[in-house]
């Protein structure tokens, strides 16, 4: 994958599934990172492929939780982003997946209590070594590329020495977000933070942080130096910032996003929390709006909220009879 002058939508939980990836897409995202799935929550899935949506989906066994799906259309750019802690369960995760997408993530940078106790995410950046035998597994046992996301550490020194030791790994390029662990997300990212890891390394840095409009791109691109920008809350607020044109309105963002869920067939529970995510950015979930979200229990009743209840229908009906059948493709 190249990695040079692209735009990036970050991995962002319960809101960067199939159907926001391709509404980003069609806006001009680059390259689009799926939510973080947990080593051992993929390895109790089964792969298989769902003949009435199009889409290749890993499910928990004996369950329909579609834990991760994606589709051919988005198979060069869309990077599966995996949390682990330990190098031989991450990479059997990895080879379940690695058919199907076009890089392999690793998170390092969550600061979440569940990624923090369980040795991931943020965790890693404090091992070193566990990061490098973690990287370096994948990549000597994968076709594809291996990656990470990191955060800031304590010091800009402590960074640079981090993301050097990354870089001898192996990987293609690392991902920096300007903000250290106990930052929260209202603190100003440190673009200048990245810089020195950009000036510290050969491989391309993708620079993540305050990217709110489209002008931002090249605004921490041109103060980073960075290869390539990654947006998180910017593209959940509104996907079209990904747009060189002038930046649609959320409403009509958020109906399109509506039918690309529909079209997806996505999980209703992420659809009404990134529905919500837009709303609240914009507006307040104590109107009308947000309680009907809240009272709707299927897609077809988020549809008829929107006034796309003939296209619901379309989508429905053409859909063929042939539905979730087993994958014969060997892993």
């Amino acid at each position: 994958m190249d990695y040079q002058n692209k735009l990036v939508l970050a991995p962002m939980v319960r809101v960067g599934t199939l159907s926001f990836r391709m509404l980003v897409a069609e806006y001009g995202a680059d390259i689009t990172y799926g939510e973080e799935i947990i080593d051992h929550k993929l390895l109790r899935c089964e792969r298989r492929i769902n003949g009435a949506v199009g889409t290749t989906e890993f499910v928990e066994k004996g369950t329909d939780n579609v834990v991760f799906s994606t589709c051919e259309q988005e198979r060069n750019r869309v990077v599966f982003q995996m949390g682990t802690s330990d190098a031989v369960r991450g990479l059997k995760a990895a080879q379940m997946v690695c058919k199907d997408v076009a890089v392999v993530d690793i998170n390092m940078g969550c600061p979440k209590t569940f990624s923090i106790q369980g040795g991931m995410g943020a965790a890693l950046l404090s091992k070193p070594e566990l990061i490098h035998d973690i990287l370096t597994t994948l990549r000597r046992n994968l076709d594809i590329p291996i990656t990470c996301k990191i955060r800031l550490l304590k010091s800009p020194a402590d960074t640079v020495e981090l993301a050097r030791r990354i870089e001898k790994s192996g990987v293609p390029a690392l991902a920096v977000h300007g903000r250290k662990v106990s930052d929260r997300p209202r603190d100003p990212a440190k673009w200048n933070e990245i810089e020195d890891v950009v000036a510290a390394l050969s491989i391309p840095v993708i620079a993540n942080g305050d990217v709110f409009e489209y002008d931002d791109f090249s605004r921490i691109k041109t103060a980073t130096g960075a290869a390539s920008v990654m947006v998180a809350r910017g593209a959940m607020w509104n996907a079209s910032i990904f747009s060189p044109k002038e930046k649609l309105h959320w409403e009509d963002v958020k109906r399109e996003y509506v039918r690309k869920s529909i079209l997806w067939d996505n999980d209703l529970k992420s659809t009404k929390h990134t529905l919500k995510e837009m709303i609240m950015h914009h507006s307040c979930l104590e109107l009308p709006e947000g309680k009907a979200i809240n009272r709707s229990d299927t897609l077809e009743d988020l549809a008829r909220l929107y006034d796309l209840e003939d296209y619901y229908r379309t989508v429905v009906k053409n859909r063929p009879l042939l539905i979730h059948p087993l994958s014969s493709h060997s892993l």
